[in-house]
């Protein structure tokens, strides 16, 4: 059985920034996110104990790399878990920049958990296929859902998991996704995290996590789209703060990442409202309301003319697309 599911990215905007259980991936705090329809990754899983190897096809090509390594070995585990051993392949189109900072693993890991379980025919609920994207890479467990999520921290496997807050928000949201570099970064996320809490302002952040999770779910509950703004670029503005207070000390941002977030700031002055956020990347994105973007786009283009931003609303949660027994 051939089974194809979508899952779209998501953007952090209450960041995750940190494990508690690596192994795991239970994160030292809670997040909440947004789900975004621009960007996704569709994954087609087929097991038969006929085939001769395990196989990752991605964007049309074999890959024996460590990309796919790490595919494998979660499926293995996955496996291993409801009791399968026969060999799959997998084969996945990626719509999304990998390892740039746009949430590539996020919809890559649960669109092949959710593609993994309906082949086995698990008939897993949601709560139980965020658990297993998780597993996969931790931002995967919030792309199994819609509009705004939250990914509870729990404190072991069973009580790690994300949950819809609002999956058809009425908010005037959109993302603006500035792509700056689309290269692979050179510190992965797993290793900033590590790096991260040698910060001495580490605790001082997870301590701030549960106020800032609860203000952020009051700014949607009320549709306050500035409220939601300046709490993204905050938890924006601590995460990064971490890297750079590290030991040792690093940093995602470029020169244009600079340049974007002072272009922000400036923009707010001037009475156009736009809040910036940044993960583990150089890319910045910006959230804004439908009537800034035109002005937000040219002022983009009139400082770095080449750059491509690309625009997003509000994602679905994780969709079956094809099945083909």
């Amino acid at each position: 059985m051939k089974i194809i599911a979508r899952a779209h990215t998501n953007i952090a905007l209450i960041k995750y920034w940190g494990k508690a259980d690596s192994s795991l991936k239970i994160p030292l705090m809670s997040s909440i996110s947004m789900t975004l329809d621009a960007f996704y990754t569709e994954t087609e899983f087929t097991h038969n104990v006929d085939l001769a190897n395990d196989m990752v096809i991605m964007n049309g090509k074999a890959v024996n790399d460590q990309a796919s390594y790490r595919i494998i070995n979660y499926v293995k585990k996955l496996q291993d878990i409801y009791g399968f051993n026969d060999h799959f392949c997998i084969k996945t189109e990626n719509h999304v920049p990998t390892a740039a900072g746009l949430a590539s693993s996020a919809s890559g890991f649960a669109a092949l958990a959710t593609s993994f379980a309906a082949s086995y025919n698990l008939n897993l609920n949601r709560q139980e296929l965020s658990r297993i994207a998780r597993l996969g890479s931790g931002s995967a467990t919030r792309s199994i859902f819609g509009g705004f999520v939250e990914w509870q921290k729990g404190y072991d496997d069973q009580t790690s998991f994300a949950f819809p807050i609002n999956e058809h928000p009425q908010m005037d949201l959109t993302m603006l996704a500035i792509e700056l570099d689309v290269s692979p970064k050179k510190i992965s996320s797993t290793c900033g995290m590590k790096i991260a809490q040698t910060s001495p302002f580490y605790q001082t952040w997870l301590n701030r996590n549960k106020q800032e999770i609860s203000e952020m779910e009051s700014a949607i509950k009320n549709n306050n789209f500035t409220r939601l703004g300046e709490l993204s670029e905050l938890s924006a503005n601590e995460m990064h703060s971490l890297n750079l207070t590290a030991m040792p000390s690093f940093s995602y941002f470029q020169p244009t990442t600079i340049t974007i977030m002072n272009l922000v700031r400036n923009l707010r002055k001037n009475g156009i409202e736009c809040y910036y956020t940044i993960d583990a990347g150089p890319n910045v994105k910006i959230l804004c309301q439908d009537k800034s973007v035109e002005d937000i786009c040219k002022a983009i283009h009139n400082t770095l003319d080449s750059v491509k931003i690309i625009k997003s609303k509000f994602g679905p949660g994780v969709q079956i697309i094809n099945c083909d027994d």
